[in-house]
C-alpha cells in the first residue's frame, strides 16, 4: 500500500510541476501581450483623441483654431470667449506694466474662457529679440543671444539657458516660443546675423538640435524659423525680398538646420515671406504651395506649419495691401496656423472663403488635427 502511495505521489509531482511551469509560461505571455496591446493602445490615442475633437467642432470653430492671434490690447478673455481662437502672440508691450502674478492670472483667464486650450507664444529668442525677460519683474536679466551664450559657456551653456527660459515661460503659462531661429547667416552685415547662432550650418544644426531637445523634454512647443532660411538676405518687416540662391545652396547649407530640427522633433515650423525663386519664382515662401509641399514630401514634417507675421510687408505688399488676402492665400498654400495681425477682417474672410468654397473644408480639417496633436501631445490639452 506504502509503495503504490508512493508511486501515485511520484507521479501526481511529475504532472503538477510541468503544468505549473506552463501556467507560469502562458501567464508571462499573457501579461506580455497585454503590455504590447497596451503599448498599441497609447501609440492609437493621441490620433483618436484628435479626431474626436475635430468631429465635436463647428466650421467656425475649425477655422478659428488655425489663428495665432496677435493678443488683443483689450478684452483678450472675452474676445477669446467668443472666437475659440487657437493661440494668442504676446508681445514685449503685453509684459511690461503687469506684475508676475498679474500675467500668470490674466493667461489662467484666456484658457479657462477656451473650449480647447490655446498655444500661448511668444518669441523668446534671446538677445535683440526678448518679450518676457525684457523687464525685472519676470527676469534678473534679458536672456542672452545663442551666439553671447556660446561664447559664455559652450553648447552646455546653451542646454542651461534653454531650460531656464523654458522654466519661467511654462510658469507663466506660455507653452509656445517662436524659436529656436535656424537662419544661417554669411556674415556680420546680414539682416539676420544678430539672431542666428553661426555662419556654419553644421554648428547650427548642433545648436538646434539641442535647443530643440531640451525644449521638447519641458513640453515647451518648439517653432524653428525661418524656413527655407534668410542667408543673406534683408528683412522682410519692411520690404519684399526676393532671394536668388540656387536649390543646391539651400540643401547644402540653409535646410540642414531644419533637417536637424525636425530629426529632433520640432512641433511648428514658421515659413518666412521671402521669395525664394528656386522653390518659386511667383509667391513669397508664406504663399508658395511648392514651399510647403517640399517641406512634407522632402523634408518629411508632418508637425504644423505656421506663417510668419501677416502685417508685414514682405507679404502684404505683395498681395496689394489686403491683409484679408493675405491670411486666406496663406491657408491656400498649406499653412496649419496663420499669424493674425487683424484677426477682425482676417478670421471672417477665411471663414468666408471656406464657405464659398474657395478652400476646401477638408483641407481646415488637416490642419486643425496637426494643431489638435501637437497640443496632446504636449499635454496642452487632454
Amino acid at each position: 500500500m506504502k509503495k503504490i502511495l508512493s508511486l501515485l505521489l511520484a507521479f501526481l509531482l511529475t504532472v503538477c510541476f510541468p503544468v505549473s511551469a506552463f501556467a507560469e509560461e502562458s501567464e508571462t505571455q499573457t501579461s506580455s501581450t497585454q503590455i504590447t496591446a497596451t503599448d498599441e493602445k497609447k501609440e492609437k490615442t493621441i490620433d483618436e483623441r484628435a479626431k474626436e475633437i475635430l468631429n465635436s467642432m463647428t466650421l467656425e470653430e475649425k477655422v478659428a483654431q488655425m489663428f495665432m492671434v496677435y493678443m488683443p490690447s483689450e478684452n483678450a478673455t472675452s474676445i477669446q470667449k467668443k472666437y475659440q481662437f487657437g493661440g494668442y502672440l504676446l508681445f514685449a508691450n503685453n509684459f511690461k506694466n503687469n506684475s508676475y502674478k498679474k500675467k500668470q492670472t490674466q493667461i489662467k483667464n484666456y484658457q479657462k474662457a477656451s473650449k480647447i486650450k490655446m498655444l500661448i507664444a511668444v518669441d523668446e529668442e534671446g538677445g535683440i529679440v526678448n518679450r518676457v525677460s525684457l523687464y525685472k519683474q519676470y527676469h534678473k536679466s534679458p536672456f542672452l543671444s545663442p551666439r553671447e551664450l556660446y561664447k559664455k559657456g559652450g553648447y552646455n551653456k546653451i542646454k542651461k539657458d534653454t531650460r531656464e527660459k523654458a522654466n519661467l515661460l511654462l510658469d507663466l503659462g506660455i507653452n509656445t516660443n517662436l524659436a529656436p531661429v535656424a537662419d544661417v547667416a554669411y556674415k556680420s552685415s546680414n539682416y539676420i546675423y544678430s539672431r542666428s547662432f553661426s555662419t556654419s550650418a553644421k554648428s547650427t544644426s548642433k545648436y538646434i538640435d539641442i535647443v530643440v531637445t531640451e525644449m521638447g523634454k519641458k513640453n515647451l512647443v518648439s517653432t524653428l524659423k525661418h524656413f527655407p532660411g534668410y542667408g543673406n538676405n534683408g528683412d522682410t518687416h519692411n520690404n519684399i525680398i526676393r532671394d536668388k540662391r540656387s536649390k543646391k545652396t539651400f540643401v547644402t547649407r540653409d535646410l540642414l538646420p531644419f533637417q536637424s530640427g525636425i530629426d529632433a522633433g520640432c512641433d511648428m515650423i514658421m515659413v518666412s515671406h521671402n521669395i525664394v525663386e528656386c522653390f518659386d519664382k511667383k509667391n513669397p515662401a508664406s504663399l508658395s504651395k511648392k514651399v510647403h509641399s517640399y517641406i512634407r514630401k522632402e523634408m518629411n514634417f508632418d508637425g504644423v506649419i505656421i506663417s510668419d507675421g501677416l502685417g508685414m510687408a514682405g507679404v502684404v505688399d505683395f498681395v496689394g495691401g489686403s491683409t484679408e488676402e493675405a491670411a486666406v492665400r496663406s491657408v491656400l498654400a498649406g499653412n496649419d496656423m496663420i499669424c493674425a495681425n487683424n484677426y477682425k477682417v482676417q478670421y471672417p474672410a477665411v471663414l468666408k472663403a471656406v464657405k464659398k468654397g474657395r478652400i476646401k473644408e477638408s483641407q481646415i480639417n488637416k490642419s486643425v488635427l496637426r494643431i489638435l496633436k501637437l497640443k496632446l501631445n504636449r499635454k496642452i490639452i487632454k
